[in-house]
């Protein structure tokens, strides 16, 4: 049995080696909630060990977030944040990787008038399009890891004791990150070799159709010729692979943007702009979201698909078996990190670009031409259940099945 500070430097590890695999001679820009500065700091030294050049820190506080939306005067949050955002792109663009570790309150802006919120998530959208461009075409390393803060564990585990809510989501996270195994390294190089197994299967198979039938969820997806399916690791524009989610259970691709029929129904909360979205489902004609609605946050969901006109199609389709480590834990995150990767999920916005056979190289408009929906939103939501069913499709008319009641079936 491994001890806190164990799992908490094995943590450190899986990071800096798996996340993020720092180079010599690489600069890391590490977004690190104050919840953790332990693990923070760990990660700086252990970069460091790895060679990095430099190791900039920017601190995030959720109390001082929340102030900001309460009292910050409504020019500010109109204000577009160029001075952080260029910094963010130029260390970007000299080949700096980027690591963000977050413990965001699922409720942080409960209360907080809708308008605020989208006006502050579109400037910082606006602010940093070409750095989002650059990072879902892989072209620097990045990774999201998580700690626990006091208001996340709370709504987690709400029939603990308070004084063990905390220790308990610690707990949940090492054991999901694989921070609680002797050697924690080689189990992620391992799952990693599993995912691509999947990932290459699917990528052969170029399916033109994936059909999904679940309770609510009846959706026909078409693919993008020369799709390519994606997981685990990822390899950045020098050819050096890393890990964007910690954890990660998916494998992933993009669809056709105008090829999305049916209607699909949510399996699990979604946690967007600190507030909780719920019970939720969209019908989708050509590809465009034609209706949504809500029984627990309608207002925040039509402002995601109010951020512009491509955050009305889909960019990301994913799949999770039901029997991943993060499902069979039974326990509900209210954080999209650990929630998609225990059910298949979906995403509404920009597709990644290699999702498509040379589209790390290929502009915007050209990505839209091989089909790939272009948006500055990104949100994915889940749609997976032991109930789920998804058959792929060939050109010819056969069907095969990928998922069954939840699970591979390959």
């Amino acid at each position: 049995m491994l001890t806190f500070e164990q799992k908490l430097n094995n943590y450190a590890d899986i990071i800096v080696k798996i996340g993020a695999n720092i180079r010599p001679g690489q600069s890391l820009m590490l977004n690190a909630s104050i919840e953790s500065p332990e693990l923070a700091r760990l990660v700086v030294k252990k970069a460091y060990e790895a060679g990095a050049y430099q190791v900039k820190v920017v601190w995030m506080d959720d109390v001082v977030s929340r102030i900001r939306y309460d009292l910050a005067p409504e020019q500010s949050f109109l204000e577009v944040p160029t001075w952080s955002a260029g910094e963010k792109l130029e260390m970007a663009e000299k080949g700096a990787a980027a690591v963000t570790i977050s413990s965001a309150d699922p409720d942080l802006l409960k209360g907080v008038p809708q308008e605020r919120i989208r006006n502050a998530d579109r400037v910082q959208r606006q602010a940093n399009e070409k750095y989002r461009q650059l990072s879902q075409a892989f072209k620097f390393s990045w990774s999201l890891a998580t700690v626990p803060s006091a208001a996340w564990a709370a709504k987690v585990f709400p029939n603990l004791p308070q004084e063990e809510q905390v220790a308990k989501l610690w707990d949940a996270i090492f054991t999901m990150v694989r921070a609680d195994q002797p050697d924690p390294i080689a189990a992620w190089e391992s799952h990693i070799q599993q995912l691509r197994s999947k990932a290459n299967y699917l990528t052969k198979k170029q399916y033109k159709y994936l059909h999904y039938s679940a309770p609510g969820t009846e959706l026909t997806i078409e693919m993008p010729a020369d799709h390519v399916w994606l997981g685990g690791s990822k390899a950045n524009g020098q050819g050096v692979w890393f890990v964007p989610n910690l954890p990660t259970e998916e494998v992933y691709s993009a669809p056709l943007r105008t090829g999305v029929n049916g209607i699909v129904s949510s399996t699990k909360p979604l946690s967007y702009n600190g507030n909780i979205i719920d019970r939720f489902s969209f019908t989708f004609e050509n590809g465009r979201v034609v209706s949504a609605s809500a029984e627990q946050g309608h207002e925040a969901l039509q402002g995601l698909l109010d951020t512009d006109e491509g955050a009305k199609y889909l960019g990301e389709i994913a799949l999770v078996p039901h029997r991943s480590p993060i499902s069979e834990s039974n326990i509900l995150f209210y954080k999209t990190l650990f929630d998609e990767n225990a059910s298949c999920h979906l995403a509404v916005g920009s597709a990644y670009a290699s999702c498509v056979k040379g589209g790390a190289d290929l502009s915007q408009e050209q990505l839209l031409e091989r089909g790939l929906n272009r948006s500055m939103a990104h949100t994915d939501f889940m749609v997976g259940s032991a109930q789920l069913n998804i058959y792929g499709v060939m050109n010819d008319g056969t069907r095969e099945p990928i998922l069954v009641n939840g699970n591979w079936a390959f």
